[in-house]
């Protein structure tokens, strides 16, 4: 356990540059954040944001705990969702006479359900504790996600189905995400333009989502009607932030808190799709 005391000698040798731990670093802004803080607070001031991030209480060494448990909720209703979806698919819709699903769209969940795992995992570890390389991870992952999602809003919602209109579809957005994330890794972590790049993809697949609910007969789109409309909702929070309650609930932490119900329904949908699907080509097959 690094103690206070052993933080503020550790702070000499980096600020003289003789130090370069990562976590020394961070624990070293973290004490030098709560002094801060209870001089600013003595005066009558509120937070302030420091190296971009608002100051937490850390719980047993974890730097964000509401945010951390939440994202391991997170994970916990998408591979619920994702474990659904695979015992549905193989052991109580119909499958083809070579054991596969009729589903279209199975392989597609399958990765998307890995991606947004991944993600979840490393928002959880980065909330813990925010070094460079849990930051690096959390950021690439998130991007990966969104990429991935907005080719799969694409692919479903304009029904999509042979191979190569998908790779050529798929190909440009996942270059531009590759690029992008190595631009992260490998140049600079800049927080401003990951932001814009996060929100137009968001906001792509929003948009895209919600034509398509618009216009289509499928049995469940009030699902996706809410899932759309609350996700758009929960995506202010992440724009519009606040500083964190009592050191704990921040705007960040509370749209994790909306990502789950939503992430519950959001499972549903795609399990009510596959249904539909299999349904429409089992009569087909026949």
């Amino acid at each position: 356990m690094v103690t206070h005391l052993m933080v503020i000698g550790t702070c000499k040798n980096l600020f003289t540059g003789s130090g370069d731990n990562g976590i020394a670093k961070a624990d070293c802004r973290y004490y030098c954040m709560v002094d801060t803080e209870k001089e600013r607070a003595s005066l009558g001031l509120g937070p302030v944001k420091y190296h971009g991030k608002w100051p937490f209480q850390r719980v047993y060494g974890i730097q964000e705990p509401v945010s951390v448990a939440l994202s391991a909720l997170n994970l916990a209703m998408h591979f619920r969702g994702w474990l659904s979806f695979f015992t549905l698919l193989y052991h109580k819709l119909p499958l083809k006479p070579d054991k596969k699903p009729y589903y279209d769209y199975t392989s597609l969940w399958h990765i998307y359900s890995l991606l947004a795992i991944n993600s979840w995992f490393w928002s959880a570890v980065f909330h813990s504790r925010d070094v460079d390389v849990t930051e690096k991870l959390d950021y690439s992952s998130a991007v990966a996600l969104l990429g991935y999602s907005l080719i799969l809003a694409i692919l479903r919602s304009f029904s999509i189905r042979d191979e190569a209109a998908r790779v050529m579809v798929a190909a440009p957005l996942l270059a531009f995400v590759t690029t992008h994330i190595l631009y992260l890794n490998n140049y600079k972590l800049d927080y401003g333009w990951n932001m814009k790049v996060c929100v137009v993809m968001a906001v792509a697949q929003l948009l895209i989502w919600t034509f398509w609910a618009g216009v289509t007969r499928h049995p469940s789109r009030w699902k996706l009607w809410v899932v759309v409309v609350g996700g758009g909702l929960a995506m202010l929070l992440e724009i519009y932030d606040f500083p964190p309650y009592e050191g704990f609930l921040d705007a960040h932490a509370l749209w994790h808190a909306c990502t789950i119900p939503l992430t519950y329904l959001w499972w549903s949908f795609i399990k009510d799709d596959a249904e539909f699907r299999t349904s429409i080509l089992h009569k087909k097959a026949k």
